[in-house]
């Protein structure tokens, strides 16, 4: 694994879901399996390292320390010659404490100064001594800590001590500390071992505790088998993975530039396409759309622009044609009006106040030929759901939709027909649903009441969807829409005629969205098997070697 190699292939891999990711964990496994650079038989080999420091701790080797066995039927994985299985507990101090004077400046890194990512240094509060002596985890300089508890080991947060003030330091009591003996093991390559995906995905399995609060046991920290390599490669090892690692971060950073500048170009043109002025800057944006579609539409991420899109165009009068001999919109205006004035006199709907004429300078574009601007209020009227008790909701058929959709089932209904439901508090408010002929509306949502002789429900869902009304909310800790919010809202709208057909044609490039996303997830698909490929041929090529 090369950069020349990276780089050939980065714009195959660049669409695989968590690649940087992956190739950061890959650098890691071949770092503690000796596969990541070539072993020299003229090194010092490690088995002499491990008696160096058995003498320096005044201990024998027992025999899992010398053959490797971890009493489950044999060690993990081969090494290389020249490599030989411990501890850290064999190799090191696994618990050290630290003896100073009380006035010592001491460094102090609660949880949240140990880095996740390797090479990031741990970060330090300056205390006494005295201070921080009692209750807290000691350290000093070319110590490895690692974090203990969920999920920060899981997160990887681990990292050698540098430059602590005054050489020594203590922490958080979730962490474990390796202190190196008889100078047999860089505190680096250590780091390597325990943000390797080897070490974390095992420890998993060890952790005890309640849910939330599981940590990782001193037993697996100190005595899990440890791949101890000679000095010289070890050294060689940190350099590589420093390496690597980096070039990691600059693909993590190209990949990121790429995917921002792949969005915001998609928003721009999509942008420019929805908001044109007139005909003639739509027609230029459109060719310049049209023409760079498949690149815009490359990415999965794409998708939920561009069918905001397509409803921003269908409510502009973009995406079909008009027809001179469509009963024009301002009937549509006067019947709604005729129904609601009938529908008050018999109390059925209540009368909001009155609502403002709109402005020229309101409207956002040139109407086609045959629409009518209008304020919501003009064309629906709302009236909250009726609650119901957890108990109502257990079972049953009838769906019951609240602020964000369907949230349960039982046998009531209180619309006996399709519904255009709107949701009217928390984060879900404005959010639009239509209902089955049976359904159950709470009092989180809004049933709405219009002229169904003259705006097609499928059009009014679009309608409001292109339009968001949680833009009205009113910015409270439980977001709240309220006809009095909603009712002011402009809106354009076209002849019966051709609602039926923008219906039609976004019914049409919805079900378009949809294959192109099964494409694009496909592509990606394809994107992480070839990264997965790829691993593999690293990692068998590498095992291939001659040790």
């Amino acid at each position: 694994m090369d950069r020349s190699h990276l780089l050939q292939h980065f714009d195959d891999l660049a669409n695989a879901p968590d690649v940087v990711a992956k190739l950061r964990s890959l650098v890691l496994d071949l770092a503690i399996r000796g596969n990541l650079v070539s072993q020299d038989l003229a090194d010092l080999p490690a088995q002499r390292l491990f008696d160096l420091a058995s003498a320096e701790r005044g201990e024998k080797r027992s025999k899992r320390q010398a053959t490797g066995e971890d009493g489950a039927g044999g060690a993990p994985f081969d090494l290389p010659k020249n490599w030989c299985w411990t501890s850290l507990e064999a190799i090191g101090d696994t618990a050290p404490r630290n003896d100073l004077p009380d006035d010592s400046e001491v460094g102090f890194s609660p949880m949240r100064l140990i880095p996740i990512k390797f090479g990031e240094p741990v970060s330090f509060e300056t205390r006494t001594w005295a201070e921080v002596r009692k209750g807290f985890t000691h350290f000093a300089e070319g110590d490895v800590v690692l974090a203990k508890i969920t999920p920060c080991f899981q997160n990887g947060k681990s990292a050698v001590i540098r430059n602590a003030p005054g050489g020594h330091g203590a922490g958080t009591t979730e962490l474990h500390v390796f202190r190196p003996v008889s100078g047999c093991v860089l505190p680096e390559f250590v780091l390597i071992f325990l943000k390797s995906p080897h070490f974390l995905l095992s420890g998993e399995a060890h952790m005890t505790g309640t849910a939330g609060q599981k940590r990782i046991p001193w037993d697996y920290f100190a005595r899990t088998l440890f791949p101890l390599p000679p000095l010289a490669e070890q050294k060689r090892i940190v350099a590589k993975v420093e390496e690597l690692l980096e070039l990691c971060d600059e693909l993590e950073a190209r990949q990121t530039a790429a995917r921002e500048h792949r969005i915001r170009l998609v928003r721009s043109a999509f942008d420019h396409l929805t908001s044109a002025a007139t005909p003639t800057d739509f027609r230029r944006h459109a060719a310049f759309v049209l023409k760079e579609f498949p690149h815009l539409t490359a990415i999965v991420d794409a998708i939920p622009t561009l069918r905001q899109a397509i409803l921003s165009l269908a409510v502009q009068g973009h995406l079909v044609p008009q027809d001179p001999t469509d009963e024009p919109a301002e009937s549509i205006l006067r019947a709604t009006r005729t129904l609601f004035e009938h529908l008050a006199a018999e109390k059925k709907i209540s009368t909001p106040k009155p609502l403002a004429p709109i402005n020229a300078d309101e409207v956002p574009f040139i109407l086609p030929g045959g629409w009518a601007w209008c304020r919501l209020g003009q064309i629906i009227r709302i009236a909250s759901g009726d609650g119901l008790t957890a108990e109502d909701m257990k079972e049953g058929t009838v769906p019951v939709y609240g602020g964000n959709g369907v949230n349960g089932h039982h046998d009531k209904y209180n619309v006996g027909k399709r519904t255009l439901v709107i949701g009217r508090v928390g984060f879900y408010c404005g959010s639009i649903h239509l209902t089955p002929d049976k359904a159950w509306v709470t009092d989180n949502a809004f049933i709405t009441t219009f002229s169904e002789d003259h705006l097609a429900i499928a059009f009014l869902v679009w309608l409001l969807k292109a339009t968001d009304l949680r833009e009205r909310d009113n910015a409270t800790a439980q977001p709240v829409i309220s006809g009095s919010k909603i009712y002011p809202t402009i809106l354009a709208i076209p002849p019966l005629a051709e609602q039926k057909r923008i219906v039609a044609k976004v019914e049409e490039l919805m079900r378009w969205c949809d294959q192109l996303e099964a494409q694009l997830t496909g592509a990606r698909r394809s994107a992480e098997n070839l990264l997965d490929a790829t691993v593999a041929q690293l990692t068998s090529a590498r095992n291939g070697e001659t040790r």
